[in-house]
């Protein structure tokens, strides 16, 4: 007799979901969500969905990428007992994961889903049920001056008070004041965090950083300015600003975190399940916490399912100084039922039972 755990089907399928406006960063911008969703049927018919949401720009993954590494699954995982849905990460990792994060993201998600679903456990309550709400920003994507003020009025017309601000871009630091010092007149008590993606030189972010001092505009947070592997030049930056400094691409593994920490190179870490997966980034948080350095949730262009798993992880751990969750109101379709609910910019799972809430529309 086999155990209502056992898993009985993986389905493999895109995910293409489009925006509103290109989803532009330091790197490049994406259209459209191309993305990847993985069905996990348990053998009592629960099923358990997970997403991946590769984004070229940000760290090359390809949703090529993610379906091969997927796929590979298909050879080896039905037979095999959710339950032990740790034991199939880590063999997933080694069977093709390791290269693609948010392949061994998705995998890990659907099945945690099935799972969490088979036990009537909601996930947040499975991470540590803390909470079951944080506060989201939302993101001015690269592009003009103009635009940026008019996004920055739009989403203090959403109710949400933190903005995210991507720099790092073509008009290099006199362009990414700019649009700063714009969205700062348009909104100018809106904490502003400023995500570079790697894509500022030591130069440029000096220069950044004095133009804004100038003027006046004292940032929340600078997220990752510099290249991934310059740690000393962020313990520089954090020195040279005074502000509070985010490692986000630096930062994938409880590994990275002990590096950051002992550099001096930020005090806080953006984690992103993306990166590595739910277990990787949960032992992320644990490093990060050991080491005395802030947490903030963020992700890819990633719909309403992976952006509630998140959701889930950073109000159940509890703790998140920053929250950067708002890809779904990019998308100008939602394929899914459920997931967290909004509120200006307040993000809650409480009323989710069971798994992460999510599940395909039809």
């Amino acid at each position: 007799m086999r155990s209502p755990t056992q898993i009985v089907v993986l389905d493999v399928a895109l995910l293409d979901i489009p925006l509103h406006v290109p989803f532009g960063i330091s790197g490049g911008a994406q259209a459209m969500a191309n993305n990847v969703l993985v069905t996990v049927e348990l053998a009592d018919g629960t099923k358990g969905y997970g997403e991946a949401a590769p984004l070229p720009p940000y760290n090359g993954e390809t949703q090529a990428m993610a379906l091969a590494a997927l796929n590979s699954a298909q050879a080896w995982l039905p037979g095999r007992d959710a339950a032990d849905w740790r034991g199939l990460a880590a063999e997933f990792f080694g069977k093709g994961g390791a290269g693609c994060g948010s392949a061994q993201c998705a995998l890990e998600m659907a099945l945690l889903d099935a799972v969490m679903k088979q036990r009537g456990e909601p996930m947040w309550k499975f991470f540590g049920g803390a909470s079951t709400t944080l506060e989201t920003d939302m993101t001015v994507t690269t592009g003009t001056v103009a635009e940026a003020a008019d996004a920055a009025r739009a989403i203090r017309a959403r109710g949400i008070k933190m903005i995210k601000v991507k720099v790092g871009g073509a008009a290099g630091p006199a362009g990414d004041f700019a649009r700063v010092a714009a969205i700062h007149a348009a909104a100018p008590d809106a904490p502003l965090i400023l995500d570079g993606n790697a894509g500022l030189s030591r130069a440029a972010a000096g220069e950044l950083v004095r133009g804004l001092k100038g003027a006046g505009i004292k940032p929340a947070l600078l997220e990752q300015w510099l290249a991934k592997d310059d740690l000393a030049g962020a313990a520089a930056l954090m020195a040279e600003s005074g502000w509070n400094v985010a490692a986000d691409e630096t930062a994938c593994t409880a590994d990275d975190v002990k590096k950051i920490a002992a550099a001096g190179a930020a005090n806080f870490v953006n984690i992103k399940l993306m990166k590595s997966g739910v277990i990787a980034a949960h032992e992320l948080a644990l490093a990060a916490r050991a080491a005395g350095l802030g947490l903030m949730i963020g992700g890819n262009v990633e719909s309403i399912l992976a952006m509630s798993v998140s959701a889930c992880f950073a109000a159940g751990i509890g703790g998140f100084g920053f929250a950067d969750l708002d890809t779904p109101l990019f998308m100008a379709s939602n394929p899914f039922e459920g997931g967290f609910t909004l509120a200006g910019g307040m993000i809650s799972v409480a009323h989710i039972a069971a798994g992460h809430g999510v599940t395909p529309r039809g």
